[in-house]
């Protein structure tokens, strides 16, 4: 290394901090933004502490991309929503973000248009650690999120969208969780995937509740649903549905690649499955093993009943015709006011001290609601027409 070129790296080292010195002192957290000191995410990735807030302003981020590796950051939009626009860029080769820290938070941030040589980029790629995202978005990448196969890391996902994501080669998605030790969603949207899944995991544990999977109209997805290494998996209050020009007949597919967990049990409780495959396709498929599947409440708007998959635990899951929801043409999934259905869901008690029955239901879009009382109707959505 160079004399010159080492006491230019010095005095770039020193501004960035005497930034970030300067930006906390003012406000007692990081400030990221055109006007600020610190104009850039990856300059904050580089001084960041450890458990600090980093607000950073609303607008618009080309080809800014970074590497987190301090705990317990939390990094919100301000002003309005922050938009990550890859722009031919993505840290180490992989993704829009790169994160190998414990507890990272992220809320109001849009992550758009990555593209790498080897056509798996990300909008999020975790690595190590974990992971909660709040409000965000991730369109037009190859990936939305993926993560590693390490078996100790935690994701988490509320209240995000997740459109138009894949290479086309059906090997990449809109969530792509690998071997890790849990996946929690809530309250998320999943549309229009490119040939890939609109949600896969290979996670121990798979907490997925009160989400919008739907591919509709013109979407190309392959599986709504997959979790081809089974585990121990919760899908409540889920609507999922497939559309007539799916690249896979099957909305929810588990354990297709072989049971690699100690417990694997699938919780199918109070879903809204619709198929709108010209052809007619598979509500659920669960390959053979020992595994267990407690089905109940789900309403299913399908050729083919749900327990023509697997053996197992199945309660009041019950074919219905379109002209029995509000208006599934446009996305209204709801039953009719006078359903010969409402107040006709039973009860499924608690398993290992988890609740099974629902206590939210999705708003659209990318929310998620508690309800005001006990689940009285089957499906996910619980307010009628």
């Amino acid at each position: 290394m160079s004399p010159r070129f080492l006491r230019s790296s010095l005095v770039l080292i020193g501004s960035l901090l005497w930034a970030a010195t300067w930006a906390r002192n003012e406000s007692g957290r990081l400030q990221v933004g055109p006007g600020r000191e610190l104009t850039t995410l990856a300059q904050a990735a580089e001084v960041a502490s450890e458990g600090e807030l980093i607000e950073v302003d609303a607008g618009e981020y080309f080809g800014d991309t970074a590497v987190w590796t301090q705990k317990n950051l939390r990094l919100v939009a301000v002003g309005g929503r922050v938009r990550l626009n890859a722009g031919g860029q993505a840290a180490e080769g992989k993704a829009l973000w790169v994160v190998r820290a414990e507890g990272l938070q992220v809320r109001g941030f849009d992550f758009i248009g990555t593209r790498v040589p080897d056509r798996n980029g990300a909008g999020i790629r975790l690595e190590r650690g974990s992971l909660l995202v709040e409000d965000c978005l991730f369109i037009a990448n190859e990936n939305g999120i993926m993560t590693s196969n390490d078996p100790t890391l935690e994701l988490e996902v509320r209240d995000s969208e997740f459109a138009y994501n894949g290479a086309g080669d059906g090997l990449s998605h809109h969530l792509y969780a690998g071997a890790i030790a849990r996946l929690t969603v809530r309250g998320s949207y999943f549309h229009h995937a490119n040939v890939g899944h609109l949600l896969k995991s290979r996670a121990q544990l798979n907490d997925i509740r009160y989400n919008r999977l739907t591919d509709e109209v013109g979407g190309r997805a392959s599986y709504e649903l997959n979790l081809p290494n089974g585990g121990l998996a919760y899908v409540i209050g889920n609507l999922i549905q497939q559309s007539a020009s799916t690249e896979n007949p099957t909305l929810v597919s588990y354990g297709e690649e072989g049971y690699r967990w100690p417990r694997n049990e699938l919780y199918l409780i109070n879903n809204t499955l619709v198929d709108q495959r010209r052809s007619g396709g598979s509500l659920l498929r669960v390959a053979p093993g020992n595994t267990q599947v407690t089905a109940a409440n789900n309403l299913l708007a399908g050729l083919q009943p749900l327990d023509a998959a697997a053996s197992g635990n199945f309660r009041n899951n019950t074919v219905i015709v379109s002209a029995e929801l509000v208006s599934p043409g446009s996305g209204d999934y709801r039953l009719r006011r006078h359903s010969r259905l409402r107040g006709t869901a039973v009860q499924v008690p608690p398993q290992d001290g988890v609740v099974l029955m629902p206590e939210g239901e999705y708003s659209h879009p990318h929310h998620w609601i508690p309800l005001k009382g006990p689940a009285r109707q089957p499906g996910a959505l619980q307010a009628t027409e």
